[in-house]
């Protein structure tokens, strides 16, 4: 019997957690299930524990996936690095960074969007 992914991936709007994953494991695996929503034309939104996990998916797992002839586009919608009430405003290559994520997300030229917790908590209008 074949390995399916598919059947292992969790349905819309069901929360998955993944069991402790060792190196770069988590990034092959998210790699995998983003080919798989790929050939459907959806994306894969991954939240992590961390603005330092993102970066390190963001870095790993098109590396797994750079051997075919359409890799995977990922993106990361940084964090503001700011608190609510600072006097001062973020730093400007965040803000470009956040409307060129947020751009490509909306014209569907993103197949992995890597979410920081303390990110997504953020209402975006």
């Amino acid at each position: 019997m074949p390995f399916n992914l598919k059947k292992l991936l969790p349905r819309p709007g069901q929360r998955y957690a993944l069991p402790q994953l060792h190196g770069s494991a988590d990034a092959w695996m998210l790699a995998q299930a983003a080919r798989v929503l790929k050939a459907e034309n959806q994306m894969l939104v991954v939240f992590t524990a961390s603005a330092s996990d993102a970066r390190r998916l963001l870095e790993e797992v098109p590396w797994f996936d750079s051997h075919t002839d359409s890799p995977l586009r990922c993106h990361l919608l940084p964090d503001w690095e700011t608190l609510p009430y600072d006097s001062f405003s973020p730093h400007q290559d965040l803000v470009s960074q956040r409307l060129a994520t947020l751009y490509e997300v909306t014209n569907g030229q993103c197949d992995v969007l890597l979410v920081p917790t303390a990110t997504a908590l953020l209402r975006i209008a």
